[in-house]
Formats: C-alpha cells, sequence, structure tokens
C-alpha cells in the first residue's frame, strides 16, 4: 500500500469515527430532560461499559470452565535418531533392538467423567452468571445516583445565577441613583462609593458561580460520556419546577433484602457454599475415559523413515484416588466452612450499615425540609423588608445603609433557599437509594 492510499484510509476511518461520535451525540437534545440524561448514561457511561466488558469476559471463562466435560484431543509428534541402537540379550546372544531413525505421530482423546472442579464449575456458573448482572445492576443504580445529583446541581446553580443577576441589576439601579443623588449634592459620595463595591462584589459573585457552572456541566458530560464540547442547557423555567421533585413518602418501610449489596452477598455465601462442597468433593476419585490411536515409523535410512508404519491403538479408562495429601483436603473443608461464617457476620454488618445509612438520610431528608421552609419564609420577608426599606431610602427615610443590609440580607435568604432545596433533593436521592428503590427501566 503506497503513501496516498494510506493517507486516505486514514482519513476515511476518522471520517466514520466522527460520523459515529455525532450520531451518538445526536441522541441528546440541548435541553434534556433527567430522565433523557440518565438513559443517555446508562447506553454511554465508561464504567458501565466496563461492566458489560467484565460480564462479557465472566461469560467466556464460564465456557471455558465448563470445557473441560468436552473430549479434550490431543496430537504429539516426534523424531530420535540413535546413535547407538539399543540392544538387549535373548537366549545368550546380544541383539539389537530398533532402527537408527524413528518417527512417532499420536492421537488422543480424553472424556472425564468423574472431576471435582468440573462439578464445581457446572454447579457455579449460574451464580457467576448471577453476579455479573448483580454487578451492573450496581452501576447502573449509581449512574442514576449520580447524574441526578449533577442534574439537581446545574438547575440550583443556574437559578443561583439568576438571583446574583437580579441583585446586579438592582445594584446598578442603586448605584446609579446614589450617583444622581451626589451630582445634586444630597448627599456625599459614601453612598456612591458603597454603592460601588457592592456592585463589585456581586460581578465578582457571578463570574465565580459561572466558572463553576462551567465545571458542573463538565463534570456531568463525563458522567454521561458524552462530546464535552456539545452544547447542554438545563435552566429551568421555575423553582417550581424543581419543587415539585422534593416530595417523598417518609412512611415507607426499610427492606434490607432489597438492597443490591444485600443480595450480592447472598450470591457470594451460594458460591461458598459451593467452594465449600468442592473441597468434599476433593474425596471423589478422579475417573476419565481415553481412546489412543499411534502411527509408529522406523528404518535405518532417514529417507525411508515414513515409509512402513508400525500402528498400534488402544481404549482404556484412568483412575486416580488420593489417599492420603496430609490433611489438605479436611483443612480445605473447614476453610471454606469458616469463609461461609464470615460471610453471615459480613451480611449482619451490611444490614446495620444499610440501617444506619437510611436513618441518616432520612434525617438529612427531613431537617433538608425544615431549612427549606424556613429559608422559603425567609425569602418572602427578606422580600417584604427590601421593598419597604427601598421606599423610604427613595423617601429618604432610611439611609443607604440600611438599603444596602436588607439587600444584603434578600440575596443571603435567596441563596439559603436554593441551598436548602439541593440539599433536599440530594438527601431525597440518598433515601431512595437506601430503601432500594431506585429505578433505570
Amino acid at each position: 500500500m503506497n503513501f496516498t492510499r494510506k493517507i486516505t484510509l486514514l482519513i476515511s476511518l476518522l471520517g466514520i469515527f466522527a460520523l459515529n461520535t455525532k450520531a451518538q451525540n445526536s441522541q441528546l437534545s440541548v435541553n434534556p430532560t433527567l430522565n433523557e440524561l440518565i438513559d443517555f448514561a446508562l447506553k454511554n457511561k465508561i464504567s458501565l461499559q466496563q461492566t458489560y466488558l467484565d460480564e462479557r469476559i465472566g461469560e467466556e471463562e464460564i465456557a471455558s470452565s465448563l470445557s473441560g466435560w468436552l473430549p479434550q484431543i490431543n496430537a504429539n509428534a516426534g523424531y530420535n535418531y540413535y546413535m547407538q541402537i539399543p540392544s538387549n540379550v535373548l537366549g545368550g546372544e546380544v541383539i539389537k533392538m530398533g532402527q537408527k531413525h524413528s518417527s512417532s505421530i499420536s492421537f488422543q482423546a480424553d472424556q472425564a467423567i468423574i472431576d471435582p472442579a468440573l462439578f464445581l464449575a457446572s454447579k457455579s456458573s449460574d451464580l457467576y452468571r448471577q453476579s455479573y448482572k448483580q454487578l451492573i445492576e450496581n452501576e447502573k443504580i449509581n449512574t442514576v445516583v449520580q447524574v441526578s445529583k449533577a442534574y439537581f446541581d446545574i438547575l440550583t446553580t443556574e437559578e443561583q445565577i439568576k438571583i446574583v443577576k437580579e441583585n446586579i441589576a438592582r445594584l446598578s439601579k442603586q448605584l446609579n441613583d446614589a450617583q444622581a443623588r451626589y451630582n445634586t449634592g444630597l448627599v456625599d459620595k459614601t453612598d456612591f462609593k458603597r454603592a460601588q463595591i457592592s456592585l463589585n462584589n456581586a460581578n465578582a459573585d457571578l463570574k465565580k458561580i459561572n466558572e463553576q457552572k462551567v465545571y458542573k456541566y463538565d463534570y456531568l458530560k463525563f458522567l454521561i460520556n458524552t462530546d464535552p464540547n456539545i452544547e447542554i442547557d438545563l435552566s429551568p423555567n421555575d423553582t417550581e419546577d424543581l419543587e415539585n421533585e422534593i416530595h417523598l413518602d417518609t412512611t415507607q418501610s426499610l427492606h434490607t433484602e432489597s438492597r443490591i449489596e444485600y443480595q450480592q452477598i447472598l450470591t457470594q455465601k451460594e458460591l461458598q457454599k459451593a467452594s465449600t462442597q468442592y473441597a468434599k468433593w476433593n474425596f471423589l476419585p478422579r475417573l476419565s475415559a481415553f481412546a489412543n490411536y499411534q502411527m509408529d515409523f522406523r528404518n535405518n535410512t532417514f529417507s525411508k523413515v515414513y515409509s512402513r508404519n508400525f500402528p498400534s491403538s488402544l481404549l482404556g479408562l484412568s483412575l486416580s484416588f488420593p489417599i492420603f495429601q496430609g490433611g489438605k483436603r479436611v483443612h480445605e473443608i473447614r476453610k471454606s466452612r469458616l469463609q461461609e461464617e464470615r460471610l453471615d457476620w459480613d451480611m449482619r454488618a451490611l444490614e446495620n450499615d444499610i440501617q444506619t445509612e437510611y436513618s441518616a438520610a432520612l434525617t438529612n431528608y427531613k431537617s433538608s425540609i425544615v431549612d427549606w421552609k424556613n429559608a422559603r419564609e425567609n425569602v418572602d420577608l427578606s422580600e417584604e423588608v427590601y421593598n419597604t426599606i427601598k421606599l423610604q431610602y427613595d423617601e429618604g427615610i432610611k439611609t443607604y445603609l440600611d438599603l444596602m443590609t436588607a439587600e444584603t440580607d434578600l440575596r443571603t435568604s435567596q441563596i439559603n433557599y436554593l441551598n436548602a432545596l439541593y440539599a433536599i433533593l440530594a438527601s431525597k436521592i440518598d433515601v431512595q437509594k437506601s430503601l432500594g428503590n431506585i429505578t433505570f427501566d
């Protein structure tokens, strides 16, 4: 292949890759919903793709371990040159046995009949398949949790930007008013400078939040494994969009068996029981059948070594029975039973962890509800206070310091409200995860 053809092929491959990337990203709209983001992540997230590959690798390992039940056929070939032909004494006379050149080609087929290792492979194959599926389910649950939290984090950040922009608009008007009053000699330049400081701080806050927003979008794109250069806009129409997501039935009962981690330990216990049974099966003999066919060639002249064949063939059974191994098999059984007991303690520890996790998540959710209600009330109060003081300031009753304090209180209450709202959404997801209620189908 010449250089020009190589370049053409490379360009074609790059074009196909670009089309595939574009096709993948075209599945995601510019303003995706949470469900669209989750669906996209479940199809494209890197860690999920790795888990799917682990499942396929596991299937190949299972098939490999079960292949021992099929006949094992081997071929062997060899060539020997005798510098001194072996001899033997027959009837007092030394007779050379064989010829200078010899070669053999043999075929042997073995069929396992009794083999503890193959018994274990047969019994545990379905359990291993189940464990791979549970790993996938666990990764999907984590994906839903991570994408949901990232989604709500971005939405609250977008709302925070709106609040800061509204604050900047108010401060800009206040700066203009303060400058006009200063120019007319109604006030000194202190109000004007304070307004300028507040506006500068608000602009700095806006820049900082916008930088944080860029990172949060990049993190979301990383989670769902999409092109980092595509445009995604998750701006909600109103905070009511977020408030509609906060409701949760706190009367649900906790059932640890619904957690995927609990199911994984159950599978591990079954696998360990199979290992214990395997240790017991090691007292069984190994029995296999075999068939052998061998072609034997001999001649004193190398060029004629394959001119004549002396074939042989046989059928047989092979039985191997381990009588004494220093107590190894007994110790293996005891060890496996102790490992089963260890898994029982692991399950008890997991049950305690799940209960603690649920209690913490539910407590955080309930306390976040209290904080959110308080923050929402503070927003209404701070808005009322700000509007009142603004009117009084315009009429010359209140000082600019009073107005600035009211403005700060309003902005702080609005930010606290958003932080409380995100805390509810995040803790709600944690409660659902602890209950085993995360769905992804």
